[in-house]
């Protein structure tokens, strides 16, 4: 028998676009769940990420980027999704990139001086990059004076460098509690949302710099019959140029986008998965309030 009481509660992980908050999320799940890209901005939606041991229930929200970009709905919505989470947690996460520094997480820190109340771990990523890790200190102590960290844990998402220790801080400073969901639960999202949210990475992938941000994905029906799931996905975009783009030559791209999200839909799934994708243009649509609201962007605020 154990005294060690049994852990749970919230970690929202926070940072600039493009840091690794999305591949920092999938390693310490062991599992993907969050879409990851080069590009900045992939996340757009607060998801839940779920991991139970037998030491306690830790609860990873992984959040869109703040950034400085307010002008449409849609980086609106982000910025209100990403900030929400500072709120109501019992751990933050600030997820910046090392040696790197940026007017964008300085508005981060500052929304941590303003609003955060829980402890705050600093989390250097990309550590790996750097041929002497002793160059993080200077940045590491000047930052330290700008807020009361927690502790200072430098890792590298990508090949799971130090993640482990960060894991053991997190523990630390997470209250005991009885669990939240079920053991076996991964994420509150559905597998309807997890199904747009693998195309919609294929699309980054794939079209990279020709990928226009105005592009959504929108899962009309997700079906399970015998041994196999039937899922039809809408890409949507906001001008006949772009869903050109997104089709290719001759269906081409389309073609390729669509094999590999089927693949990985059969992996997550574990079933055979039979998928059509379509494309159409709905113009304006992430700047219009309503129209984001029909796509699912207002459920977790």
């Amino acid at each position: 028998m154990t005294d060690t009481p049994f852990r749970s509660g919230y970690v929202a992980i926070i940072g600039r676009p493009n840091v690794g908050k999305s591949t920092l999320i999938n390693r310490i799940l062991g599992q993907k769940l969050c879409i990851t890209s080069r590009r900045p901005q992939t996340t757009r939606h607060r998801i839940l990420g779920i991991k139970t041991t037998e030491a306690g229930q830790f609860i990873y929200v992984d959040t869109p980027g703040m950034h400085s970009d307010n002008k449409r709905a849609m980086n609106r919505y982000m910025n209100r999704a990403a900030a929400s989470s500072i709120e109501d947690v019992d751990v933050i996460l600030f997820v910046i990139e090392g040696l790197k520094w940026t007017e964008e997480d300085s508005r981060v820190l500052k929304r941590l001086q303003q609003d955060a109340r829980a402890p705050v771990i600093l989390v250097p990523n990309k550590v790996d990059k750097l041929q002497d890790k002793a160059e993080l200190l200077p940045q590491i102590e000047q930052l330290a004076k700008q807020y009361d960290f927690a502790a200072v844990i430098p890792v590298s998402a990508r090949k799971g460098m130090n993640t482990d220790q960060l894991e053991t801080e997190i523990a630390k400073l997470m209250p005991a509690g009885d669990m939240i969901f079920a053991e076996d639960q991964l994420t509150d999202r559905s597998s309807r949302f997890l199904a747009a949210e693998i195309v919609r990475e294929k699309l980054f992938r794939y079209l990279g710099q020709e990928l226009p941000y105005s592009i959504t994905v929108e899962v009309e029906q997700f079906d399970e019959e015998e041994n196999m799931f039937r899922i039809g996905a809408v890409v949507y975009v906001e001008r006949n140029g772009q869903k050109s783009i997104v089709i290719g030559k001759k269906g081409e791209q389309l073609k390729l986008i669509g094999k590999d999200a089927r693949l990985e839909m059969e992996q997550l799934f574990g079933q055979k998965v039979f998928l059509q994708i379509w494309v159409k243009v709905r113009e304006g649509w992430s700047d219009n309030e309503r129209m984001l609201k029909n796509l699912g962007y207002n459920d977790d605020l």
